[in-house]
């Protein structure tokens, strides 16, 4: 083996030494035009809601102290009235994730009693997270009712027995059946939990305060909505439409709300001063609909216009042009982008992309290249090009793909 000198060892180390300062977490480029990518971090924050976190994070707060009395105070105060405005619901809390939310309701609704829910709504997230799996953690017993494709009402009330403690509406967020179906409103279910004095809970999944039909994308249910029907108790998500930190909202009727507020869990469950302080901003956003549409990345990506985001990709395009290089093959195209986050699985987004061939260079290369630099840029292979979606592309990112292309052809 050839000996290193010195200098070369010396280097090694500094290199070494370098990496493992490095923070693990990093800032990246998300190319791929998934919106709410769960491998990248979900939503990106509001600036609000940065300024806010960045504020609370470096001095002390008022989380659990009540400064007009002088006394301890709750932590859910911070976000707990604001919820209430926006949802209209009696009541609601927080806690660490929409798993756990929904853990912490079976857990003090119906530990050792059973759960009525519809077969075709036993679904499973990322992770191998399975409703099944979280009620028989909670100590709730699952009754299934129904088919995959075809549930009634009579299905609910036929199975109602003296033990039953809970009939469980649960959003198909991440998939859909289509064709030859049926399954039960939440206001129906409500009703009939009126004749049994049963409560009902809905999980929404992701979530969301805005009716998107109104921008032309697909119909997802809102918070409002369910808390209107009258279920006694709704989880949704604070990361995903919602476009917040990562967090388990839980609303709906004061007394439920007392009950699950009480239980031991809710200390395991419970977020942080961090989390509450990019949540509270994030949610008085909602306070205007369009501030929010405006605001809040998440949202403003969903809706944003074909037009605005062609007029992006011309930008980037021309940008990677000026580099003139004859390796480098730069075509526009269109293709389709995505919500993610586990959300509105049947939309199309149309989007406008930028794709890239370099020559003598394959696609995996220019992939891999691309995922190394600093920042990362991940973007997606199709056609054996190297695909950027404009979509979930942020303006002050376009001089960053400009100088890791720039930077891999001088190393070629």
């Amino acid at each position: 083996e050839e000996e290193l000198s010195e200098a070369a060892i010396l280097e090694k180390v500094k290199a070494c030494a370098q990496n493992a300062m490095t923070p693990n977490l990093l800032r990246v480029i998300n190319g791929t035009g998934v919106v709410v990518h769960t491998n990248l971090g979900r939503s990106i924050l509001a600036a609000e809601a940065v300024e806010n976190l960045s504020l609370i994070a470096g001095s002390y707060s008022n989380l659990e102290f009540d400064l007009s009395k002088g006394v301890r105070g709750s932590r859910y105060s911070a976000v707990e009235d604001v919820l209430c405005e926006i949802s209209g619901a009696q009541a609601a809390m927080v806690v660490n994730n929409n798993a756990g939310a929904v853990l912490l309701c079976l857990e003090t609704l119906s530990k050792g009693k059973k759960v009525i829910v519809s077969r075709g709504e036993l679904v499973e997230i990322g992770g191998s997270f399975r409703i099944p799996d979280v009620m028989a953690k909670s100590g709730g017993i699952l009754k299934e009712v129904g088919t995959t494709n075809r549930t009634h009402l009579k299905d609910y009330e036929s199975a109602i027995e003296s033990d039953t403690g809970l009939l469980l509406k649960v959003h198909k967020s991440n998939y859909s059946v289509v064709g030859f179906t049926a399954e039960v409103p939440v206001k129906d279910m409500v009703e009939l939990g009126k004749k049994y004095h049963i409560p009902v809970m809905e999980d929404l999944g992701s979530g969301t305060f805005i009716d998107f039909s109104q921008y032309g994308l697909l119909k997802e249910p809102t918070v409002q909505e369910s808390v209107a029907t009258g279920a006694d108790v709704v989880t949704f998500s604070g990361d995903k439409l919602l476009g917040g930190p990562q967090a388990g909202i839980i609303v709906g009727k004061k007394d439920i709300l007392d009950r699950i507020k009480q239980n031991p869990l809710t200390r395991a469950l419970r977020i942080d001063k961090l989390t509450l302080a990019a949540l509270e901003s994030t949610l008085r956003l909602y306070m205007d609909k369009d501030k929010a549409i405006a605001a809040i990345p998440t949202l403003r990506m969903l809706t944003l216009p074909y037009d605005d985001i062609a007029k992006k990709a011309d930008r980037l395009g021309n940008i990677l042009e000026n580099i003139d290089d004859a390796r480098l093959s730069i075509k526009l195209i269109d293709l389709s982008s995505r919500a993610g986050g586990g959300a509105l699985p049947l939309l199309k987004l149309p989007s406008r992309c930028v794709s890239v061939n370099v020559k003598g260079l394959p696609v995996n290369a220019v992939e891999r290249y691309m995922r190394n630099n600093t920042p990362p840029i991940i973007g997606r292979i199709e056609d054996d090009l190297f695909i950027i979606d404009l979509r979930t592309i942020q303006e002050d990112e376009l001089q960053f793909i400009e100088s890791a292309f720039s930077r891999m052809l001088r190393d070629l």
